[in-house]
């Protein structure tokens, strides 16, 4: 379990769900980093100022990023971050660096997560969504970008380079490291990365294009040890979600 103890560039949105297309064309351009499975430090940059940390009473303690959405005040975790006795007053800090807020600390007002999750902590439901409480009439998306996601029945990263950026407990900087991503069953995906202990659930699983195709949580809520976590496969029932939290709809 990958949970701690304490502590502009815009792209569209696409719900791949069957029947479904895409509302605008992907982000094109590849990155192709090496070498591969080697955790290093998160460089500051404009897309990494979309991933942050949860915080609650005054610790971080999980991860969060920032994804595209109409009202642009939508972020994605994992449903572990966000429920439980202690899902009250929970802030979501962008770019959080050495204890400094540069983007500011976002309220989180409501928050989604998919009949699974909330019947059974089924783990092939660990995604959620919260939307964000404006600040001073502007949209966390308005300072750092968000992402565009993908999710929809029959599509899968595994096989593909993906790039995972989290913060975890014992460090006050974000860690990023990309490997390919392999299969683990029907319905979830691994990877193999050293270094991704408590605090990096619910980090961004970013693939070559910039889109976010998993989320670090799932099976054994991300990974028993630190050096191989995972992701739900992000399918219909995400899209679902994400199309029910963009919409502002009830949770």
């Amino acid at each position: 379990m990958k949970r701690p103890i304490r502590l502009p560039f815009l792209v569209a949105v696409a719900l791949l769900a069957a029947g479904s297309v895409p509302v605008a064309a992907a982000h094109t351009r590849v990155r192709t980093p090496e070498p591969l499975g080697v955790t290093t430090t998160a460089p500051v940059s404009a897309e990494n100022a979309r991933v942050g940390v949860l915080v609650r009473g005054g610790a971080h303690y999980c991860t969060a990023s920032v994804v595209h959405s109409e009202g642009r005040d939508l972020i994605v975790t994992a449903a572990h971050c966000l429920t439980g006795s202690g899902s009250g007053g929970i802030e979501f800090v962008p770019g959080y660096r050495g204890g400094q807020a540069p983007y500011g600390a976002w309220a989180v007002a409501r928050i989604y997560v998919g009949d699974g999750w909330k019947g059974r902590e089924d783990e092939d439901s660990d995604v959620a969504f919260a939307r964000l409480v404006s600040r001073g009439g502007e949209e966390v998306e308005d300072l750092v970008g968000g992402n565009r996601l993908v999710a929809g029945r029959g599509l899968s990263p595994v096989g593909e380079a993906v790039t995972v950026v989290g913060y975890p407990r014992a460090r006050e900087t974000p860690v990023s490291c990309t490997n390919i991503s392999t299969a683990y069953g029907g319905s979830q995906q691994r990877i193999e990365c050293p270094g991704y202990s408590g605090g990096t659930s619910g980090s961004p699983w970013i693939d070559a294009r910039g889109r976010v195709v998993g989320v670090l949580g799932g099976f054994q809520q991300g990974g028993a040890t630190d050096d191989v976590s995972y992701s739900v496969v992000l399918g219909g029932e995400v899209a679902a979600l994400y199309g029910e939290a963009a919409a502002g709809g009830a949770p």
